[in-house]
């Protein structure tokens, strides 16, 4: 059984920074890409980045190129959101995901993605 569990959010001020971490266990880690979504009140769910099961290819929505760095540990299997230089649009509960299939390349659309973990809030103030 796969699961993922999510560390790291909190409130922070804007231009601020924070790590988002997950932990995945009952699959192999290794074989999987894995992405980060978010959602925020009264909003659907967006993808925010993702990385292929490698490692080496890496995608980002245009609203956080830039600021936030996916990556990934596949000794620790986790993956990790560097987000930095942080706006209180960012502002929002975010869910780490892991691929449907293997050796995927780092899908965007939630669709793909068969497993996500609980969210962790970041709220970001002004």
């Amino acid at each position: 059984q796969v699961q993922l569990v999510e560390s790291g959010g909190g409130l922070v001020q804007a231009g601020g920074s924070l790590r988002l971490s997950c932990a995945a266990s009952g699959r192999t880690f290794s074989n999987y890409a894995m992405g980060w979504f978010r959602q925020a009140p009264g909003k659907e769910r967006e993808f925010v980045a993702a990385i292929s099961w490698h490692g080496r290819d890496t995608y980002y929505a245009d609203s956080v190129k830039g600021r936030f760095t996916i990556s990934r540990d596949n000794a620790k299997n986790t993956v990790s959101l560097q987000m930095n230089s942080l706006k209180p649009e960012d502002t929002a509960a975010y869910y780490c995901a892991q691929d449907r299939v293997e050796y995927g390349s780092g899908p965007t659309f939630p669709s793909r993605y068969g497993y996500w973990g609980q969210g962790t809030q970041v709220t970001v103030s002004s």
